[in-house]
């Protein structure tokens, strides 16, 4: 054994806690420049994500309409810049094994964060995504998953639309981002279509003209920039059935329903009017055994 570990070994417990205090000292004073750099780094990279956040809430408030998720966006860049700074901040003071360690264990804690919450972070990130596209915004009326209705909430995790019953469907974000849907708010003008039927005896070429004057008459085609149009379809087993196709100035399922309604009225006053028959189906039932169905009505009285 050498002679100093010999009188380490000796030392008496004051002797080794005032060496390590001055080890410890004079480490302190050697490194009192990088202390000084890591707390400047991070007192900047903290006024920075503040800075960052405002200006993140500013730039998104026209194109992020949810609170909620420019919140997240917001916050998300600001954590990101204090997190950079960190690292710095360790940079500086030499702990190249301590920052090692932390971007692994964060790396494996993000893995391991990711497979627990993974439907969770899915509808997340799709409200995100939901939240920056211009073909469905709030107000507009769409049409998925089976519902239709205004939509009223795009939030983190799910998405709320009002139907016209006034009741409220709540969807998961990523059943709306991986279905189909049908925005009606996307453009000012709907396409209606009307099928109705009219009777053998009637002269189809008056028919044809009769709707097509109603409808111009109450939706001015013209205006709108479009024609309306006219087909017969087939031949019923009552009569023979049309549809008439034509266009109106709507953003919503209650523009539709109305000019429908409208539309429907006005046909069955005009063809009313010109003596028009619009046939219900028939149906023939014959009686083979007469004589058992008058014996019962014998019996009977």
């Amino acid at each position: 054994m050498k002679k100093n570990e010999i009188i380490e070994s000796i030392a008496t417990p004051t002797e080794v806690i005032t060496k390590k205090l001055t080890a410890w000292y004079e480490a302190l004073i050697t490194n009192l420049p990088n202390i000084a750099i890591a707390l400047v780094v991070m007192i900047l990279s903290y006024l920075i994500s503040r800075l960052v956040f405002k200006l993140t809430m500013k730039a998104t408030n026209n194109r992020i309409k949810q609170k909620s998720v420019q919140k997240l966006v917001a916050r998300s860049l600001s954590v990101i810049v204090v997190l950079v700074g960190l690292f710095l901040a360790l940079g500086a003071l030499n702990l190249s094994k301590a920052l090692t360690g932390l971007l692994s264990a964060a790396g494996i804690s993000g893995i391991v964060i990711g497979f627990a919450l993974q439907g969770t972070l899915a509808n997340t990130v799709s409200g995100i995504i939901l939240s920056f596209r211009k073909n469905i915004q709030l107000g507009n009326w769409v049409e998925t998953n089976g519902y239709a209705g205004e939509v009223t909430d795009i939030n983190l995790n799910y998405f709320v639309l009002k139907e016209a019953d006034n009741n409220f469907v709540i969807m998961p974000n990523k059943a709306i981002l991986e279905n189909p849907f049908k925005n009606y708010s996307l453009t000012t003008k709907m396409r209606i279509t009307i099928e109705c039927g009219v009777g053998y005896e009637t002269d189809l070429e008056e028919a044809e003209k009769i709707v097509l004057d109603i409808i111009n008459k109450n939706f001015n085609q013209k205006e709108i920039g479009k024609v309306s149009e006219f087909y017969f379809t087939e031949f019923g087993d009552s009569s023979i059935n049309f549809i008439c196709r034509f266009w109106i100035e709507g953003e919503n399922g209650l523009a539709r329903l109305r000019a429908k309604s409208k539309a429907i009225i006005e046909i069955k006053k005009a063809f009313a009017k010109a003596n028009i028959n619009i046939p219900f189906p028939i149906r023939t039932v014959h009686f083979d055994n007469k004589l058992t169905l008058n014996k019962g009505l014998e019996n009977n009285a």
